[in-house]
């Protein structure tokens, strides 16, 4: 089941990325009292009581004219309500109600999300209270007072945003279907491949980048079988900002992937692995999705007998925190390859379900104790108990130890291969808890 997204939207410097940090826990986001300074990472993973949700802050920038303030935070706003499960509106006490706000809770009236209007800033309910109440006039609920950077109100907030999470009835529950979600910068290709997994041109493909806006569901049946497949988007390209057009394809990428059980990263052969592809990869090897890669183009590549070991060498060396990722070279213009995509997501979803029994754990881990013994540190050497399989999607183990101080990374690694030695795993990841005898999991 994927977790619920809640978005922060609102004018610069109101306050977003203090919430955002706030409710994260860490210094996430960069924070300054110059509008428009959010340059970092913008999700995160989120717990409030027993609720779980994916926090994203929809930033914002300083431009020069207001009509063009008026035109980010709409495209904020219209973010939101595609993405979002629940919709944070913070406002800022102290600014006031401006003529921005009004029209961007035009838009999310309209929207039929979930809309909370937060006013921040009120450091002093009974100071700012009368205040507050200036913000009944946006039409959009009540006005929940917050002050952001000294932590008041903000459980108050998180029990309403929790009320609005969507319940996920039987009949959700039962869809077993795969879901696949295609994600890349933009202009890689990700729709041609997935209008070329199903014949007909049901996304739109333009050379312009970004020009698919919508996350896309699409339906795909292939040898009796039906997958889901999710082209994630970039957006219209409105803005000339870089930043803000790298920020919104990362929430559209967020929000794909936490639906998905396997994610296809496209890659453009043309250009080759870049550091926003290791980005984008990194949000899908965070969340312990299946991986896929697929490089894109390659009928447009000049090739020699080589040409293949360089390129692969090139993405492994890029995302070599990821090595099982399962590799593979299309072209959504020919098709080549493209029907093995299909036993590809097949192989990682089993991949991803595969169950090992404990006893067969514990024999691999005792032949790997044997042949390389565990690291020791001022004469106190790292003891391996027992090893057992807790979860799947991704595969979880936890080991017992006598002291997890002692169990270095590169140790944890080298069990981790063993294990895909002998059970191959390919294409998902492994996940690893330490735990100290008479510890709680």
């Amino acid at each position: 089941m994927s977790k619920p997204i809640v978005a922060i939207v609102g004018r610069p410097n109101v306050g977003k990325s203090t919430l955002f940090n706030g409710l994260a826990g860490e210094n996430i986001s960069i924070v300054k009292d110059t509008p428009g300074v959010t340059r970092d990472r913008i999700y995160a993973d989120v717990t409030w009581l027993d609720y779980h949700f994916t926090l994203i802050d929809t930033g914002g920038i300083e431009p020069d004219s207001s009509d063009v303030i008026l035109a980010q935070m709409r495209e904020q706003a219209r973010i939101a309500i595609d993405t979002a499960d629940v919709i944070v509106f913070l406002t800022d006490v102290r600014q006031g109600l401006v003529d921005a706000d009004s029209k961007v809770a035009d838009m999310l009236r309209r929207s039929r999300k979930p809309v909370l209007l937060v006013v921040n800033k009120v450091d002093s309910f009974e100071k700012f209270m009368p205040d507050v109440y200036e913000f009944y006039n946006l039409g959009i609920g009540d006005p929940i007072p917050v002050s952001a950077a000294s932590r008041l109100g903000i459980g108050d907030m998180l029990d309403e945003v929790v009320k609005h999470f969507p319940r996920r009835d039987a009949e959700e529950e039962e869809d077993e279907r795969p879901k696949i979600a295609i994600v890349g910068k933009p202009n890689v290709g990700k729709s041609s491949i997935i209008n070329r997994l199903i014949g007909e041109n049901r996304v739109i493909v333009s050379d312009i980048a970004g020009t698919t806006r919508d996350a896309i569901d699409t339906n795909v049946r292939h040898d009796g079988k039906e997958y889901v497949f999710i082209d994630t988007a970039g957006l219209r390209r409105k803005s000339r900002i870089k930043e803000e057009l790298e920020r919104y394809s990362i929430i559209r990428t967020v929000t794909a992937v936490e639906r998905a059980d396997v994610v296809v990263l496209v890659i453009d052969a043309l250009e080759g692995v870049t550091e926003q592809d290791a980005k984008i990869a990194g949000i899908a090897h965070e969340r312990g999705k299946g991986m896929i890669i697929a490089v894109n183009k390659w009928d447009a590549i000049e090739k020699n007998d080589k040409t293949i070991y360089e390129y692969t060498s090139r993405i492994r060396t890029t995302l070599s925190y990821m090595p099982y990722a399962e590799l593979m070279f299309i072209s959504a213009v020919t098709g080549q390859r493209l029907p093995k995509l299909f036993d590809r997501i097949d192989m990682v979803i089993q991949n991803q379900n595969l169950r090992v029994s404990t006893g067969v754990l514990n024999e691999i881990m005792t032949e790997a104790v044997a042949l390389q013994q565990p690291p020791s540190d001022k004469g106190k050497r790292l003891k391996l108990y027992y090893i057992t399989q807790v979860a799947v999607k991704p595969p979880t183990f936890v080991i017992f130890v006598n002291d997890k101080e002692l169990m270095h990374f590169s140790y944890t690694r080298y069990l981790e291969n063993k294990i895909r030695e002998a059970f191959g795993f390919k294409g998902t990841s492994l996940k690893f808890l330490i735990r100290e005898r008479g510890e709680k999991s």
